[in-house]
């Protein structure tokens, strides 16, 4: 079962954009800016919505470590 996990984010600098970030259980990642519904590469971020990905990338990844070590020890 695909687990999904989604955050809303606001950029705190001009253009401002809306964007929704979905980690999956699979490792697969999808940026949506809300206003145009399009999809964007996390290479496109910048600033602090960039700051912003990376940290919930990170808490993510530790929360699979967790619970697959849980699961399996």
């Amino acid at each position: 079962m695909k687990r999904c996990e989604n955050y809303r984010y606001v950029e705190k600098n001009r253009p401002f954009r809306d964007l929704t970030f979905k980690f999956y259980s699979d490792g697969k990642l999808t940026i949506i800016d809300n206003e145009s519904g399009a999809s964007i590469a996390p290479k496109e971020l910048r600033g602090d919505s960039f700051d912003f990905y990376v940290r919930r990338r990170i808490d993510f990844i530790k929360n699979d470590l967790t619970a697959k070590r849980l699961k399996y020890a």
